[in-house]
Parts: structure tokens; C-alpha cells; sequence
């Protein structure tokens, strides 16, 4: 007895393709026995082997189909990991862009904040240049002074130099009153006395040496302040007074050159 059996197309199916061979040899041989021992296998037989040849071959497709399922999950997680990765590698991208975008603002806010510093330092600087002491050495004194006081001692003395009394006589008076206990105060005592004799004010003038004088007797120009005091007398018409102070120059600063000057004018005033 022959029998016809029908396979699955195995060959589709790779994975089990040595399993379903196996079985075909095995129906194979099978069929072979049965139709050189007809006599051995009855057809319950027969019909049972190709049966349970089948469901061998169902069984081992299910398994093949159940492993390509497993392997497509598979396929499929690793393919979603390899996205996960990709979008987490445009994330960092994109993150790394925005921190050099940050970088870059946080170096140009430091650079603005470091020239903003830079300048106000630069302007306080120059405010304490401008309102800070500063060293000041005249007629061999050295002081400290003020830049308002310094400039306000240079604009008066300027102003005598020009001839114009009146404004060099307010100028000077107005310095010793805000500064009178100043290092220019002496100096600016005998401007202002010469300042006073420009505008004839000789009894002002004689007053204001005077007063240098006391402040100041070592001061280099107290001689000079002393002839002066002898000039404005003579101017007043007060010979007397003027024989007197030019006596006390000449025996006070002897060496200097008012005195010699002083000796001429005693000689004169004879």
C-alpha cells in the first residue's frame, strides 16, 4: 500500500529547516518500509505515522514561528533602543549647543561687567586725583594742599601778575578766608599786601605785611615785606615811621638784599 503525503514548504522557514528534513527522511523511510513490508504495517499504522509525523512537523513549525516571533521582538527592542539612543544623542547636541551659546554670553557679560569696572575705576581715580591732598613744595616749604586749593592760589596769583590789583586784592582775600590755615597762607598774605600797595591802600598794605611777618619772620621774602612796610610809610608821608622800620630790617636781615636796599633809602631820607 502507497500513500501520498503533502509537506509544508520547510524550505521558507530557515531556522527549522533541519528539523523538517529530518522528519521528511523519517516519512520517507517510512513509506519506503511500508511498501517493501506491506505485510508488516497494517493501515492504522501507516495512517498513525503520517499523523504523528505531522504533528511533529506542526510542532516544529509553531517553535519556529515562536522563535522568529521572539527574534522579531528582539529586533524590534534593539531597534527602539537604537532610536532611544539617537534622540538622546540629539538632546546632548542639542544641550552642548546651548551651553556654548551660554558660555559664550556668560564670557561677554564678564568681558562688559570687567570694562565697566575697568571705567568706574579710571573715574574714581581721577575724583581723588581731583579732590585727594596733594604734595606741594614752595620757597623750600613743603605741604599738603587741596587741587581746589591749589588751583584757587594759582588763579589769584595769576591775576596779580597781570597788573589787575583790585581783582588779585578780592582773589587773595577770599583764598585766606576759606583756607587760613593753608600752606599758601604766608605767601598769600605778602600777594596780598603787594596787591593792597598796587591799589595805593598803604595802610591795608602795612597791616597785611605786618602780618606775614609775625606769621612768617624766617620766611625768605620778610625782608622784602619789611621794605615794603618802609615804602608804604614813605608814601603816607610818615618819614619817622619809615627811618624806624628800615632801621629794623637792616639789623633783622643785615645780609639780605632789602637791607641793602634800605640802607640806600635811610641815606636818601636824610
Amino acid at each position: 500500500m502507497s500513500a501520498a503525503v503533502t509537506f509544508p514548504e520547510a524550505s521558507r522557514r530557515p531556522r527549522a529547516f533541519t528539523a523538517v528534513r529530518r522528519a521528511c527522511a523519517l516519512a520517507a523511510l517510512l513509506v519506503v518500509g511500508t511498501n517493501a513490508h506491506a505485510g508488516l504495517f497494517d493501515d492504522d499504522e501507516a495512517r498513525r505515522a503520517i499523523i504523528d509525523l505531522r504533528t511533529r512537523i506542526s510542532q516544529l513549525e509553531d517553535a519556529n514561528k515562536s522563535q522568529g516571533s521572539q527574534y522579531a521582538q528582539q529586533l524590534q527592542q534593539l531597534q527602539n533602543a537604537l532610536l532611544d539612543l539617537t534622540n538622546q544623542n540629539e538632546q546632548l547636541r542639542q544641550q552642548m549647543a546651548q551651553l556654548r551659546g551660554a558660555n559664550e554670553q556668560l564670557a561677554k557679560d564678564l568681558s562688559d561687567v570687567q570694562r565697566q569696572q575697568k571705567n568706574i575705576t579710571q573715574g574714581v581715580d581721577e575724583r581723588l586725583k581731583r579732590v585727594e591732598p596733594q604734595q606741594v613744595n614752595l620757597d623750600g616749604k613743603t605741604f599738603n594742599a587741596d587741587p581746589e586749593e591749589i588751583q584757587a592760589y594759582d588763579a589769584a596769583t595769576a591775576t596779580l601778575r597781570t597788573g589787575d590789583f583790585d581783582k588779585a586784592q578780592l582773589a587773595l582775600g577770599s583764598f585766606l578766608r576759606r583756607w587760613p590755615a593753608s600752606g599758601y597762607a604766608d605767601l598769600a598774605r605778602y600777594w596780598l599786601g603787594n596787591a593792597q600797595y598796587g591799589n595805593r591802600d598803604f595802610k591795608g598794605a602795612i597791616a597785611t605785611f605786618r602780618a606775614f611777618i609775625a606769621a612768617a619772620p624766617e620766611h625768605a621774602r620778610a625782608p622784602e615785606a619789611e621794605l615794603a612796610i618802609a615804602n608804604c610809610q614813605i608814601e603816607l608821608k610818615d618819614v619817622k615811621a619809615a627811618r624806624v622800620t628800615l632801621g629794623e630790617l637792616v639789623k633783622t636781615y643785615p645780609k639780605s638784599e632789602a637791607a641793602a636796599a634800605g640802607r640806600d633809602r635811610l641815606k636818601s631820607l636824610k
